[in-house]
Protein backbone atom coordinates (compact mmCIF):
# COMPACT_ATOMS: atom_id res chain seq x y z
CA UNK A 1 0.00 0.00 0.00
CA UNK A 2 1.28 3.22 -1.41
CA UNK A 3 0.87 6.48 0.46
CA UNK A 4 0.55 9.76 -1.42
CA UNK A 5 0.87 13.46 0.04
CA UNK A 6 1.45 15.25 3.30
CA UNK A 7 -2.00 13.21 5.13
CA UNK A 8 -0.05 10.44 3.91
CA UNK A 9 -3.37 8.52 2.68
CA UNK A 10 -3.09 5.39 1.40
CA UNK A 11 -3.52 4.28 -2.00
CA UNK A 12 -3.14 0.27 -4.03
CA UNK A 13 0.05 0.97 -5.87
CA UNK A 14 1.72 -1.08 -8.46
CA UNK A 15 0.47 -4.94 -9.14
CA UNK A 16 -1.24 -4.74 -5.92
CA UNK A 17 -4.89 -5.83 -5.94
CA UNK A 18 -7.06 -3.26 -3.99
CA UNK A 19 -9.37 -5.46 -1.55
CA UNK A 20 -11.90 -2.76 -2.31
CA UNK A 21 -13.84 -2.39 1.40
CA UNK A 22 -10.79 -2.53 3.67
CA UNK A 23 -8.76 -0.15 1.35
CA UNK A 24 -11.78 2.30 1.28
CA UNK A 25 -11.72 2.50 5.13
CA UNK A 26 -8.47 2.59 5.29
CA UNK A 27 -8.28 6.00 3.26
CA UNK A 28 -11.46 7.05 5.26
CA UNK A 29 -9.61 6.84 8.55
CA UNK A 30 -6.70 8.68 7.26
CA UNK A 31 -8.95 11.71 5.48
CA UNK A 32 -10.60 11.98 8.70
CA UNK A 33 -8.68 13.51 10.80
CA UNK A 34 -8.41 16.51 8.02
CA UNK A 35 -11.67 17.33 7.45
CA UNK A 36 -13.82 20.05 9.01
CA UNK A 37 -15.97 18.30 11.41
CA UNK A 38 -19.44 19.84 13.11
CA UNK A 39 -21.12 20.84 16.09
CA UNK A 40 -23.96 22.85 17.73
CA UNK A 41 -22.26 24.29 20.29
CA UNK A 42 -19.63 23.82 23.16
CA UNK A 43 -21.33 21.09 24.71
CA UNK A 44 -22.07 19.02 21.39
CA UNK A 45 -18.17 19.23 20.57
CA UNK A 46 -17.28 18.11 24.07
CA UNK A 47 -19.75 15.08 23.77
CA UNK A 48 -18.68 14.21 19.94
CA UNK A 49 -15.13 15.41 19.67
CA UNK A 50 -13.38 15.12 23.25
CA UNK A 51 -11.27 12.18 22.60
CA UNK A 52 -10.39 13.26 18.57
CA UNK A 53 -6.62 13.57 18.07
CA UNK A 54 -4.96 16.62 17.88
CA UNK A 55 -5.34 19.49 15.03
CA UNK A 56 -9.17 18.20 14.63
CA UNK A 57 -11.09 21.33 13.26
CA UNK A 58 -14.58 21.75 14.67
CA UNK A 59 -17.05 24.20 13.79
CA UNK A 60 -20.34 25.45 15.83
CA UNK A 61 -23.83 26.58 14.17
CA UNK A 62 -22.92 30.34 15.10
CA UNK A 63 -19.52 30.22 13.20
CA UNK A 64 -16.90 29.38 16.46
CA UNK A 65 -13.74 27.39 15.37
CA UNK A 66 -11.77 25.21 17.31
CA UNK A 67 -8.88 23.47 16.82
CA UNK A 68 -7.70 20.39 19.06
CA UNK A 69 -4.17 20.72 20.63
CA UNK A 70 -4.11 17.32 22.41
CA UNK A 71 -4.56 13.80 21.67
CA UNK A 72 -4.91 13.14 25.12
CA UNK A 73 -6.99 15.79 26.99
CA UNK A 74 -9.68 17.48 25.80
CA UNK A 75 -8.00 20.52 25.09
CA UNK A 76 -8.61 23.44 22.16
CA UNK A 77 -7.44 26.56 20.72
CA UNK A 78 -10.58 29.20 19.87
CA UNK A 79 -9.47 30.31 16.32
CA UNK A 80 -12.57 32.59 16.17
CA UNK A 81 -16.06 33.09 17.98
CA UNK A 82 -18.79 35.85 17.35
CA UNK A 83 -18.53 38.73 19.79
CA UNK A 84 -21.06 38.36 22.59
CA UNK A 85 -23.78 40.94 23.39
CA UNK A 86 -23.37 44.04 25.49
CA UNK A 87 -25.42 41.41 27.81
CA UNK A 88 -24.11 41.88 31.17
CA UNK A 89 -24.42 45.05 33.26
CA UNK A 90 -22.92 46.32 36.58
CA UNK A 91 -24.68 47.43 39.40
CA UNK A 92 -24.85 50.91 40.42
CA UNK A 93 -23.84 52.11 44.03
CA UNK A 94 -26.74 54.31 45.50
CA UNK A 95 -27.25 57.62 44.15
CA UNK A 96 -25.36 56.66 40.62
CA UNK A 97 -27.14 56.39 37.45
CA UNK A 98 -26.20 55.65 34.10
CA UNK A 99 -25.62 58.85 32.24
CA UNK A 100 -25.91 59.79 28.28
CA UNK A 101 -23.94 56.31 26.95
CA UNK A 102 -25.56 53.16 28.30
CA UNK A 103 -23.96 50.87 30.04
CA UNK A 104 -22.78 47.60 29.03
CA UNK A 105 -20.39 44.83 29.59
CA UNK A 106 -19.11 41.88 27.37
CA UNK A 107 -16.54 38.81 28.22
CA UNK A 108 -14.66 37.91 25.17
CA UNK A 109 -12.18 35.49 25.87
CA UNK A 110 -10.22 36.09 29.36
CA UNK A 111 -11.29 40.13 28.55
CA UNK A 112 -14.34 41.95 30.02
CA UNK A 113 -14.60 45.11 27.57
CA UNK A 114 -17.11 47.83 29.22
CA UNK A 115 -18.91 50.74 27.78
CA UNK A 116 -20.95 53.98 29.64
CA UNK A 117 -21.14 56.77 31.39
CA UNK A 118 -22.37 56.85 35.21
CA UNK A 119 -23.23 60.32 36.90
CA UNK A 120 -24.80 61.18 40.05
CA UNK A 121 -28.64 60.75 40.37
CA UNK A 122 -28.91 64.65 42.04
CA UNK A 123 -26.67 66.23 39.11
CA UNK A 124 -23.74 67.34 41.69
CA UNK A 125 -20.09 66.09 40.35
CA UNK A 126 -18.30 62.96 41.12
CA UNK A 127 -15.76 64.17 43.42
CA UNK A 128 -14.49 62.73 46.75
CA UNK A 129 -10.81 63.21 48.03
CA UNK A 130 -10.73 59.33 47.71
CA UNK A 131 -12.17 56.26 45.59
CA UNK A 132 -16.26 56.69 44.93
CA UNK A 133 -17.44 53.32 44.86
CA UNK A 134 -18.96 53.36 40.89
CA UNK A 135 -21.06 49.67 42.06
CA UNK A 136 -20.17 46.17 41.30
CA UNK A 137 -19.73 44.02 38.38
CA UNK A 138 -21.23 40.32 37.89
CA UNK A 139 -19.71 37.47 39.60
CA UNK A 140 -18.44 35.95 36.45
CA UNK A 141 -16.48 39.66 35.51
CA UNK A 142 -14.48 39.75 38.72
CA UNK A 143 -10.49 39.36 38.04
CA UNK A 144 -8.41 37.25 39.88
CA UNK A 145 -6.35 40.56 41.07
CA UNK A 146 -6.71 44.12 40.90
CA UNK A 147 -7.11 45.57 37.26
CA UNK A 148 -6.92 49.42 36.25
CA UNK A 149 -7.53 51.25 33.28
CA UNK A 150 -7.88 55.10 32.83
CA UNK A 151 -11.18 56.28 32.39
CA UNK A 152 -11.67 59.50 30.77
CA UNK A 153 -14.71 62.43 32.15
CA UNK A 154 -16.19 65.67 31.91
CA UNK A 155 -14.45 68.73 31.77
CA UNK A 156 -16.87 70.95 32.54
CA UNK A 157 -16.90 73.53 35.21
CA UNK A 158 -13.18 74.32 36.79
CA UNK A 159 -11.77 71.14 36.55
CA UNK A 160 -8.32 70.64 33.86
CA UNK A 161 -7.95 66.89 34.06
CA UNK A 162 -9.37 64.88 31.55
CA UNK A 163 -9.04 61.53 32.48
CA UNK A 164 -8.82 59.59 36.25
CA UNK A 165 -8.34 56.45 37.54
CA UNK A 166 -10.56 53.39 37.20
CA UNK A 167 -9.73 50.31 38.97
CA UNK A 168 -12.16 46.47 39.73
CA UNK A 169 -11.51 44.88 42.68
CA UNK A 170 -10.08 41.37 42.31
CA UNK A 171 -11.17 38.32 44.34
CA UNK A 172 -8.47 38.70 46.35
CA UNK A 173 -8.26 42.68 46.87
CA UNK A 174 -8.93 44.61 49.68
CA UNK A 175 -10.11 47.63 50.07
CA UNK A 176 -11.28 50.21 52.19
CA UNK A 177 -13.66 51.55 49.83
CA UNK A 178 -15.29 48.16 48.26
CA UNK A 179 -14.84 44.36 47.88
CA UNK A 180 -14.31 42.01 44.97
CA UNK A 181 -15.92 43.22 41.80
CA UNK A 182 -16.20 46.67 42.83
CA UNK A 183 -15.22 49.23 40.03
CA UNK A 184 -13.58 52.88 42.06
CA UNK A 185 -13.11 55.44 40.74
CA UNK A 186 -10.35 57.59 41.79
CA UNK A 187 -9.94 61.22 40.59
CA UNK A 188 -7.63 64.61 41.56
CA UNK A 189 -9.23 67.02 39.35
CA UNK A 190 -10.46 70.17 41.02
CA UNK A 191 -14.03 69.98 41.82
CA UNK A 192 -14.87 66.73 40.59
CA UNK A 193 -16.51 66.01 37.50
CA UNK A 194 -19.97 65.44 36.40
CA UNK A 195 -19.36 62.30 34.79
CA UNK A 196 -16.86 59.03 33.93
CA UNK A 197 -16.96 56.83 31.28
CA UNK A 198 -15.69 53.81 32.43
CA UNK A 199 -15.18 52.03 28.49
CA UNK A 200 -12.35 50.50 28.49
CA UNK A 201 -10.94 46.63 29.58
CA UNK A 202 -9.19 44.13 31.72
CA UNK A 203 -7.83 40.62 31.86
CA UNK A 204 -9.76 37.79 34.25
CA UNK A 205 -6.48 36.04 34.37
Amino acid sequence: MATIGYAQLPVPAGGQSPTVPADIAAFAEAVDPHLRHTATDLADRVNKYASAPAHTLVTANDGTMWVKTSSVTDTWVTIWEPLDPWDRTMTLSSGLQQGDVAIGLMILGKQVHLKGRIERTDATNLNDANAINLGAVPSDCIPAGLRTWPGTCSMAGTTTDAAGRLEVLGSNSASAYGVSGDILWWYQGTDGTPWVDISGSYWLI
